[in-house]
């Protein structure tokens, strides 16, 4: 049985699931019901078993179809492991599904608390170690090493808070906490993220030394009875001035910022806050620089062909824009989806939403006079 990820447009799909599952219950006991949805299906011809349905819709995020099944058979599905000893929340943590982890928000205490405290049967692994160990899923989707520490640093601290005190330093069979395991794990992406830092530097020192040489080699030379550039007079001369003005601020700026992170002593608890501040300052003032660089490169050309030839310098002015769009546009996404970590976590998990329970409009009734 396959189940394909779950989107908000899919109402038809779930109306069709809620008939057959209506029919389901009517038709069946219960406990068929339950083994159908859990059960590792047998193998045949050689081939490797299959999961069950629910875990199958954990592992790939389908949370509609994960609630609608909860609301029938509360209890028994949400404790309900698979061979390795995982319930759908372990799942869904092993492969980042936030969706479907979200649900947990919505269980009675004691039994969210039961669940957390669950080991598999291979490791001795609770839901907080699980979390501790890189998703291959979570590295497909995330743009650089930086923002996927990040992002499991996230993932980490949200688990740590719903799992219960008692069973936040429980160690595994290999003897190792959760927060042992998950620094053992994520070790390789502090220094792929300072490597992916030092190539942002060499960018940035390219662009100051181009912005800085260009400052002492303005477009028609120098008048030579007082010194003063040739060109003074002329507007798009006072452009090509500022935007190399600007590329140099910017660009020294941004060198001096991807500088003060490669000296400075990080650990991996500083990815969450302190330095991507200093990765967005440093990728939006070089994103700056490039840009004024273009411009600077677009405006010689308008200080040397004012008189004819205006053509040449307009087509130059268009193709300039092409790198800093292509940066824009490589760049933006890591941008918003950092701040979005930073500030606005709840767009990945949302203890008041209800998608499991959802709340019952209320029905004003009119008085009648």
């Amino acid at each position: 049985m396959k189940v394909q990820p779950a989107t908000e447009e899919n109402s038809d799909a779930l109306k069709i699931l809620q008939i057959i599952w209506k029919h389901a219950t009517e038709t069946m006991r219960f406990d068929q019901i339950v083994k159908m949805l859990i059960e590792t299906s047998p193998s045949w011809l050689n081939k490797p078993p299959k999961p069950g349905a629910l875990f199958v819709a954990a592992e790939r995020g389908n949370t509609r179809f994960i609630a609608e099944l909860l609301r029938t058979y509360h209890h028994q599905l949400m404790i309900s492991t698979n061979d390795d000893g995982l319930t759908i929340f372990h799942v869904a943590v092993m492969h980042r599904q936030q969706g479907v982890y979200n649900l947990l928000y919505e269980i009675a205490g004691s039994t969210k608390d039961f669940i957390c405290e669950m080991q598999d049967n291979s490791d001795g692994n609770t839901m907080l170690h699980l979390v501790g160990k890189t998703s291959k899923q979570m590295a497909t989707k995330t743009y650089g090493a930086s923002l996927l520490m990040q992002r499991e640093l996230l993932w980490f601290q949200e688990v740590y808070k719903m799992t219960p005190p008692y069973v936040r330093e429980r160690k595994n069979n290999a003897g190792q906490t959760p927060y042992e395991l998950f620094s053992e794990e994520n070790k390789d992406l502090v220094s792929k993220g300072l490597d992916w830092m030092k190539d942002c530097m060499v960018v940035a020192t390219l662009i100051f030394t181009v912005a800085f040489a260009v400052a002492f080699t303005v477009p028609g030379g120098y008048n030579q009875d007082h010194g003063l550039p040739v060109f003074t007079h002329e507007r798009t001369f006072l452009v090509f001035v500022i935007a190399d003005a600007i590329s140099l601020f910017t660009s020294s700026t941004s060198l001096l910022v991807f500088l003060t992170i490669l000296t400075s002593g990080h650990g991996q608890r500083d990815f969450m806050y302190s330095l991507p501040t200093k990765l967005m300052i440093g990728i939006l003032t070089l994103f700056i620089s490039v840009a004024t660089m273009m411009v600077t490169f677009s405006a010689s050309f308008f200080v040397l062909y004012h008189k004819g030839l205006k053509w040449v310098p307009i087509l130059i002015a268009v193709f300039a824009t092409v790198p800093v769009i292509a940066f824009a546009a490589l760049q933006f996404p890591l941008l918003v989806d950092m701040f979005r970590s930073m500030y606005d976590s709840h767009y990945l998990f949302n203890p008041k939403k209800r998608i499991l329970y959802p709340k019952k409009p209320r029905v004003h009734t009119k008085k009648s006079t």
